[in-house]
């Protein structure tokens, strides 16, 4: 009984037939696993960098001014979907503010715009990281949000990308709201 079981067990040993089918089984899903993952990686990277350059672009565009018109205001909030482009834009949003500091150092919202998110509301007081003010100037705070789906939720699951950007204005001490 052990005599055949031991031939049985040197010609399995000895036999490669099927090698490459069970190699390619054991690491086909790990490979297509790593696929997918780089590619929600580089649909992600795409999506950051747009809106990064959303935010960029649509403080500049308020900072050149020295008064916004509610028409320059929808114009800007439109732009910015066009930056987005070709990502939805039903996933984005934005909201334009802009802050002042007094003499005294206390901090105030002048006025705010958003398009997918609560504007904030003038005279209040948020918070701004250290040194993006300092007392008499003002700064054009952008807020910039994207939900991003990914295609392939099982791997990487579905999140938030965010950005601010601060920039001061340029032709006057602080951009007005008309």
């Amino acid at each position: 009984m052990i005599r055949p079981v031991r031939h049985f067990l040197r010609r399995l040993a000895g036999n490669r037939e099927g090698v490459s089918a069970v190699e390619f089984a054991l690491i086909a899903p790990v490979m297509v696993l790593l696929y997918l993952g780089m590619v929600e990686i580089s649909m992600a990277l795409s999506v950051d960098r747009k809106v990064t350059n959303a935010a960029s672009a649509i403080a500049d565009l308020v900072a050149q001014d020295d008064v916004i018109t509610d028409d320059e205001m929808v114009d800007i909030l439109n732009a910015s979907g066009a930056i987005i482009a070709p990502f939805d834009v039903a996933n984005f949003s934005v909201r334009i503010s802009s802050v002042s500091m007094d003499l005294t150092g206390d901090v105030e919202v002048d006025w705010s715009d958003a398009r997918g998110m609560t504007a904030r509301a003038p005279g209040s007081q948020p918070t701004l990281p250290a040194g993006v003010l300092t007392n008499g100037r003002s700064v054009i705070w952008v807020e910039v949000a994207y939900a991003y789906e990914a295609p392939f939720r099982e791997v990487t699951g579905d999140f938030n990308i965010e950005e601010e950007f601060f920039l001061r204005p340029r032709q006057s001490l602080v951009v007005s709201r008309d």
